[in-house]
């Protein structure tokens, strides 16, 4: 994996503080993140489909928070 892919995949999940919550996401240390994404280490191969996987569950969790804001919003806002 390109350590420029991974870098727009964690801006895309996590914003603009993404190393350490897509290190977590993935298992690895924040200073193993730093090394694929600064390419002083090469990013293996497993990790894309790790990235992918974190990015469904994130996308999940998203769809989860938005129904819960949809019946909060039919109860008239009080939760």
């Amino acid at each position: 994996m390109d350590p420029t892919i991974l870098k727009r995949a964690g801006e895309a999940l996590f914003g603009n503080q993404w190393q350490t919550p897509l290190a977590e996401a993935l298992g690895v240390s924040d200073r193993t993140m730093r090394r694929w994404v600064a390419g002083q280490s090469k990013v293996p191969n497993g990790v894309i489909a790790d990235v992918e996987r974190a990015a469904r569950q994130r996308v999940a969790d998203i769809y989860a928070f938005m129904a819960e804001l949809t019946a909060t919003a039919a109860k008239g806002g009080e939760a």
